[in-house]
This record gives structure tokens, C-alpha cells and sequence, in this order.
């Protein structure tokens, strides 16, 4: 039965994996070395952001991060239902793989699970977690689009090509954040 598990899970974990690195880590990476111009006069600053001075000019992965936070705002404040489930299930990814391992730890010490079967139970928990997550990973997305449009309608950045990568990055930042801690550690 344990075998089983193990297999079933590596399936998922390999998917989010290399979903994460295709969508996320790639296109942030190439974000990170693309300088971008913006009109600071029409740029959505990070709420929170209380800074007098913003720079002009940044990365595309910088500029990617501070329009997810915006977004991220702006969908708490209009539909808050989906905000909070999908916080939900970030915490879920935060909490279920760890306190699984230690489940799997202490049934191991005690002798009631063999090795498989506590390294089945905790990548089953982190496959389990990163499903959850990225099935609801498409409503941030959606968010992300609608504040990419506004800022699009701003004319917040002078070049479309500027535009482009820091959606883009936005997009990637959201994909990097998707999978639970645990899996984000091993990808380092």
C-alpha cells in the first residue's frame, strides 16, 4: 500500500515541479537581467508602500513582484470569498507536509510504519498540498490579469515590451508561490 502512495505521488510532485520551474523560476530569471522604465506618475505602487520615492527603473522581476501585490489587494477587497480560500490553501501547503513528516517520523520511531511508508506519507501530504494549490492557482491569475489591464490602460510603463515582461514576471511570481514551502526548498 505504501509503494503505492509513493508512486501516486510522485506523479504530482513531479508535474508542480517542473510547472514551477516552466512558468516560474524560468521567466523569472530572465525578469531578473531585463531593466524596465516605468512613469512613476501612473504607476500602482504595492499597498502598504509608503515610500516617497520610487525608482523609475527596475528589474521586470521587481516591477512583476509589486503588480502581484497589487493585485493580490485589489481581489481581497473585491471578492473576498476567493481571496480567502485561496489563502487557505497556501496555508494548507504550509502546515500539512510538515506536521505529516512528523507523523510519519513518529510512527517510523515507533515501529508501527516502515521507511517507505513514512516517505510515502509525507510526499502523499506535499503531492496532496500541491494539487490544492495549483487548482487554485488560476483564480490568481485571473487577478493578476485584471490589474495587469488597468495598469495597461495607465499607460503605467512608455514601452509595450516593458509592459509584456512585467506581466510576465507578475505571472511567474505567482507560479513560483504556488507550491507548498517544502517542494520551493527543494527547487532552490
Amino acid at each position: 500500500m505504501y509503494r503505492f502512495l509513493l508512486i501516486l505521488a510522485i506523479l504530482p510532485l513531479a508535474i508542480a515541479l517542473v510547472a514551477r520551474w516552466w512558468f516560474g523560476l524560468r521567466v523569472l530569471a530572465s525578469g531578473r537581467s531585463r531593466a524596465c522604465r516605468c512613469d512613476l506618475t501612473n504607476w500602482m505602487p504595492a499597498p502598504g508602500d509608503d515610500a516617497a520615492v520610487h525608482r523609475a527603473e527596475n528589474s521586470a522581476a521587481e516591477f512583476g513582484r509589486e503588480l502581484r501585490l497589487k493585485a493580490l489587494a485589489d481581489w481581497r477587497a473585491r471578492d473576498p470569498k476567493a481571496a480567502a480560500a485561496r489563502e487557505g490553501t497556501r496555508r494548507f501547503g504550509i502546515a500539512v507536509p510538515p506536521l505529516s513528516g512528523v507523523v510519519a517520523i513518529m510512527g517510523l520511531l515507533v515501529g508501527r510504519v516502515p521507511v517507505i511508508g513514512a516517505a510515502a506519507i509525507l510526499l502523499g501530504a506535499s503531492a496532496l498540498a500541491a494539487v490544492f494549490s495549483l487548482l487554485t492557482l488560476p483564480a490568481e491569475l485571473r487577478a493578476i490579469a485584471a490589474s495587469a489591464r488597468a495598469m495597461r490602460e495607465n499607460k503605467s510603463f512608455p514601452a509595450e515590451a516593458d509592459e509584456l515582461a512585467v506581466i510576465e514576471c507578475a505571472m511567474a511570481h505567482a507560479w513560483d508561490a504556488a507550491l507548498p514551502p517544502i517542494l520551493r526548498w527543494l527547487q532552490k
